[in-house]
């Protein structure tokens, strides 16, 4: 990989550590950290939780509400049955004759 040698010293900093171990109050501070920013992430899911069942309960009840006349239509005239529906598969054997080539 190729450094531009004006960020070597930018690469030489991260590289380099001293490998003292984190005192105590560092790790106080990493903990607190580390239970804060999770409860922010558990905040923000909540909330967004929040706004797709909102939004859900929303568009659900508005298709409720467009579709209530053809619901009612559907009640006052059901189908009549004049034609007979059956669902299923045809399977049809199918013959093919023997001709000879042209």
């Amino acid at each position: 990989m190729y450094r531009d040698p004006k960020f070597s010293s930018l690469f030489n900093q991260f590289g380099r550590g001293d490998g003292a171990p984190p005192s105590l109050l560092q790790k106080i501070v990493t903990v607190l950290v580390t239970i804060a920013v999770f409860g922010v992430a558990l905040m923000f899911s909540v909330v967004l939780f929040a706004v797709v069942v909102t939004v859900g309960a929303v568009a659900w009840g508005y298709l409720w509400w467009k579709t209530r006349a053809l619901r009612k239509q559907m009640r006052e005239h059901p189908p009549t049955g004049r034609g007979m529906v059956i669902e299923g598969e045809v399977i049809r054997e199918v013959e093919i004759e023997d001709r000879p080539p042209r």
